[in-house]
This record gives structure tokens, sequence and C-alpha cells, in this order.
């Protein structure tokens, strides 16, 4: 077995990775950068070694001090967690050859199936069935608009080289292809380096499934049953369960087979999931199930799996990556109950989903479910890494029972002044189609009316927030600035101030009391700042009329459309800015010129900065 570890990664998978090294009795090691240098997993860790600034080419992807660190602490092994460099092979290479134990897939396998036209043909020899599309090596504009006629639309774009979501585009029709590739070449080169794609038929109901495989070096492979990952907003997956709503006894015998056979064909070693995409328009059938890619790593939604299983698939790795046989045979796996996981992240759905920087001042999780994280109260959520804050995880003896104790979960939380998408979540799991297993890809989007919450104080809020400031008994409630309503002996009205906006509010006598700290009010996985309405403060927020363009959220300028003297459309897109894994692209208000030029491309912006100025026609 293995005695000493660096885990070449941060955040929540540094510190699950930690949880069970320890438990197992093997010394770790953190790799950490300058800024991340207080965080909780690099004071778990055995032993720390800074490996170089924020950005993570710096540090995270700097193979070179990941394996000085590695040979200068005595570690034995890496493991590269999720992200970063896990699904890298010439890292895998660098490691073996240094003498190291990776803890991941042979640098083979993660060649096989890094690039996913590769992968396809590969599966197409091995018997797995895979989506309709176009994978050649031909790349010129003309002939992939040709192969998405002749596919049909929607269609989507994917890069080669993709993952998590990015360099990836769906296209309704012919006239909107050739925009859509130039933008998923652009980030799929920022990404991977890389701007070839492939095609693939866009399916209308789709369901996203995927199949936990494990195999050692002796040959053997197993599957640990299917996750369904469909609850996605812009291919980034946000709850997750296991097993799949809806999959009877024979599909999931059929897909996991399947799962079995693509992990043989590339003699697959360690942790690995098979994706497939599943056409659900009448339900889940063997038929209607193609294969998509291979993750050749330990998935972010790994712990429904090991809910489900009782198993710790860390330290399946572990025992993998020492030489071991698989701990169990295929006839000893089972599925217990049900588990369902939540992303906890920092962003304002009210504000499309935008990312929320800055300290956390107050956080408190809920009690009587799993919870990964990366962080503690005090600590910073910056631009420069994935905004998860954490991972909720729920488990019970049905669907029902994980979702409701999910989304009592999500509507618990409390973090301040970070926003986050819990009460989005909570919305989620609540909705009487998620409830009925009524799941596809666009179920968000779908519903999106229904589950992000309005940017105004519901009216549970505003009671919630005056009852919070009523006086104390004893005081007079004449001087507390809040009127009172005479002949209405069963409420009041009372002035408040909630987000910086004032209300008046008729007060009910009925009423829960509310999760408060500090002047901000906790409900239902929303925050909000509240108090006695300012003398004068009249509420409501200023917009941008002048024409001043202005960054919604810290981060990179990736490009630039326009320049000064430009004329524009209302609508027109003039700017894209990237943080955390996000574009947001920029568009103009009115019609008008551009009269001024703040920013060139490639700076960095921060919340509320002037990229450029508009004047609009008069």
């Amino acid at each position: 077995m293995i005695d000493s570890l660096l885990i070449a990664n941060r955040g929540e998978i540094a510190r699950r990775i930690t949880r069970t090294a320890k438990r197992l009795g093997i010394r770790t090691i953190a790799v950490h950068s300058e800024i991340d240098r207080d965080m909780p997993f690099v004071r778990e860790a055995d032993e720390a070694v800074c490996i170089g600034p924020a950005p993570a080419k710096e540090s995270y992807l700097n193979a070179d001090r990941i394996i000085e660190a590695a040979m200068r602490t005595g570690a034995k092994a890496i493991h590269p967690g999720y992200g970063f460099l896990s699904e890298n092979a010439d890292f895998a290479e660098r490691v073996t050859a240094s003498g190291l134990i990776w803890v991941g897939a042979p640098a083979a396998s993660i060649r096989a199936m890094g690039l996913k036209d590769a992968a396809k043909k590969r599966m197409i020899a091995a018997g797995v069935p895979v989506t309709p599309g176009y994978l050649g090596e031909d790349q010129a504009d003309e002939r992939l608009q040709r192969e998405a006629d002749a596919i049909g639309y929607p269609v989507l774009i994917k890069a080669v080289a993709g993952g998590g979501g990015k360099g990836m585009r769906r296209v309704d029709g012919a006239a909107e292809f050739s925009a859509a590739l130039a933008s998923c070449r652009r980030e799929a080169v920022a990404a991977f380096g890389d701007e070839r794609v492939l095609l693939e038929k866009y399916i209308l109901s789709p369901r996203h499934i995927e199949v936990q495989v494990f195999g050692d070096k002796h040959g053997n492979v197993v599957h640990l049953f299917e996750r369904d990952c469909s609850l996605q907003r812009r291919h980034q997956k946000v709850i997750e369960e296991a097993p799949a709503p809806g999959m009877d006894a024979s599909t999931r015998e059929a897909v996991c087979q399947a799962a079995v056979q693509a992990a043989r064909a590339v003699d697959y070693v360690g942790a690995g999931t098979i994706e497939f995409i599943a056409d659900a328009s009448d339900g889940l059938r063997a038929d209607r199930i193609w294969f998509m890619e291979m993750n050749t790593r330990l998935q972010v939604e790994h712990p429904v799996t090991e809910a489900i299983t009782g198993q710790d698939l860390v330290e399946w790795q572990m025992l993998l990556a020492s030489g071991e046989p698989l701990p169990l045979r295929q006839e000893q796996l089972s599925i217990n109950g049900w588990a369902m996981e939540a992303r906890l992240y920092a962003e304002n759905p009210s504000t499309g989903f935008l990312p929320s920087v800055g300290r956390l001042s107050h956080l408190k999780f809920p009690d009587g479910i799993r919870v990964d994280s990366g962080v503690e109260e005090g600590n910073e959520i910056s631009a420069y890494y994935d905004p998860m804050i954490a991972k909720l995880i729920s488990h019970g003896a049905t669907r029902q029972d994980a979702a409701r104790r999910l989304a009592r979960a999500a509507a618990g939380v409390e973090v301040w002044p970070v926003r986050t998408n819990a009460a989005f979540l909570a919305r989620t799991l609540d909705h009487p189609d998620f409830r009925a297993g009524a799941v596809d890809t666009g179920f968000i989007e779908r519903h999106a009316t229904d589950l992000v919450p309005p940017a105004e104080p519901s009216e549970r809020v505003l009671q919630a927030a005056a009852r919070a400031i009523l006086p104390k008994p004893g005081r007079d409630i004449w001087t507390t600035g809040s009127g009172f309503r005479m002949n209405a002996p069963s409420s009041r009205e009372i002035g408040v101030e909630v987000g910086g906006a004032a209300y008046r509010v008729e007060l009910h006598d009925e009423g829960e009391p509310a999760v408060t700290d500090a002047g901000v009010l906790f409900v239902d996985g929303e925050a909000w700042a509240y108090g006695p309405p300012r003398a004068g403060y009249a509420g409501g927020s200023a917009g941008h009329s002048d024409g001043a363009i202005v960054a919604p959220m810290p981060g990179r300028v990736i490009a630039l459309m326009v320049a000064k003297g430009d004329r524009v459309t209302r609508g027109q897109p003039l700017a894209v800015i990237e943080a955390m894994k996000m574009e947001q692209t920029l568009s103009a208000p009115f019609d008008g010129v551009v009269s001024e030029m703040k920013v060139l491309a490639d700076a960095q912006v921060v919340e509320g900065g002037i990229l450029m100025q508009l004047e609009g026609d008069q």
C-alpha cells in the first residue's frame, strides 16, 4: 500500500482525499498556491509546499513544481483529484518516469479517451453504441457546415479536447452555425489549446447518464451502477443522483455492461466514468442510449455512488494504484437507497448566475447530510478558481426521501456576504416535475422562471425582516419609525429596509421565526441585509443610463468586438469577460456610437469597472 501521497489539487477534493488517506495511515502532502496558503486543505495535510502564484498555470498546472515538491518531500505517489492535471497524459507519464505511483488512469488510456473523436471511433470498433455525428479530420468551415446541414438541426458543436462544458455550443439552424463555430473554437483554444471540433446530433429530450467503472492491473473491470446528471445549466452539472430515475433492471444491465465493455477496450485501470446521452422522449430504453465520452478520473459527483454502494472510491483508487485487485466482484455490489448531490456555488442567480467573490464572513452548513467543502468561515472566494463552495449530499431510502432531505438542507444554508445558488437549489429540488422524475438537460432552462429567486424580497422575507426589527417588550412602538394601524388589532405597518431598498410591511400575527446574524436575514437559502429604514431613503437602485458599459463581475476581457468611433445597435455584442470558467457577453443597451474605450483585450477588470462609453443617437 502507498505510504505517502502528494495531492496535486486544492479545495474540497484535496480535503476529501486527505480524509481517506489519513484513515488508511498514509502521510499526506498538500501543494498550494500563494493565495491558498491559509486554506483548510493546506492545514489538514501532514506537510504542505507552496508551488507558485495564484494563477493556476503558475501553480496547480505547473507540472515541474509539483513533481519537484513530491521528490523533495519523499512522496511515493501523486493523486491528481479532478480538474487541473488529472487527465493530462504527459503529466501522468512524467510522474511514473520519476519513479512515483500515479493514482489515476494509465497515460495510454487517457490519450485513447481524451480526444472525443478518437474515443468514439474506438468505441464503434468495440461495439459500443455512439451518437450520430461527424468525426472527420477535415475541419474547414465549409465542410463542417455541410456536415451539420446533413445531420439535421439542432446539432451540437463540441471541442475535440473539451470537457466540463467548455467548447460546446448548440446550433438550432444553419444561419447560426458560423457564429457558433467561431465562438466554440475561441473557447476551445483558450481552454485546451486545440480548436478542432466534432459534431453530434442534438437530442431533444436528453438525459445525461453516466456509469462509474473501476479496473485493476489484473484485467478485471466492474461497474458501480449509474448516476443521472441531467440537471445542468450551460452544460455544467448542478444536481446529480444515483440511481437514475426511471431506469429499469434490463436497461441498467445494458448500459452498465456497455460501460464495462468501453473500459475494457482501453485496458482501463483505476476510477473512470463512461458518459452516455439518452433520448428520454419515450422513457429510458437501451436502444436509445449512446456513448458520449469517458472521464479518466474521479468525478465531482462520486459521493452519490459512495452513498448507494457503501464504498469509499478514493480508497479503491489507492488500492488499485498499489497493484492490488478490485476489492469486490460485480456480484458483491448492490444499490442501497437513493442519493443526491447539489453543488453550492458562489454565484448570484438573480443576475444571470454571475460569480460572486469575497470573504465568507458568515458560513453555516446544515446538519444531517454529508457536506464536502473546501472552505470555512473567514476564507476568501477568489476569481482564480472554480466558484464551488460545497457539495451537499443526501441519502435516503427512496428518491423522494433523498430529495426532501436535500431541499431542506439547501434552504438551510447560511452564507454572507458572498451570494450563492442555495435558494435556486432548494426551489429545483422542490419542483413538482423534479420530484416526479421528469428531468432532462433542458429542465433548468425550461423552468427558470420558477427556479430563479426574484431580485426583490418575497413577502415571506419582508415579514421576517419586519419581525426581526420589532421593538423589544417594554419599548414604545411609536418611536421605532414604524406606523401603527388603528382598528386593526391583528396586523400593523412597519417600515423596514431589505437588500438596500425600503418597504412598508403590513405585519401579520402569524409567521415563522427567522434566522438572523448581525443584520443579515437567512430565509429559504437566500440572504438579505435588513434593518430599520434610513431617514429619507427612497429605495431602488441606479442603472447606467449614461452609456457606461461596466463589468458585471471581476475577470479578464477576452474579446472586444468594437473600437472607438464604431456605430452600434441595441443588443449588439460589445465585449466578452471571462472569470471562474464563465464567459459573459456585454451588449449595447441602445443604438449609438462608441465614444471612448477604457480597456484593452486581455485586461483584468474589477466588478463595476467601466470598459467603454457609448453615446446614444439624438
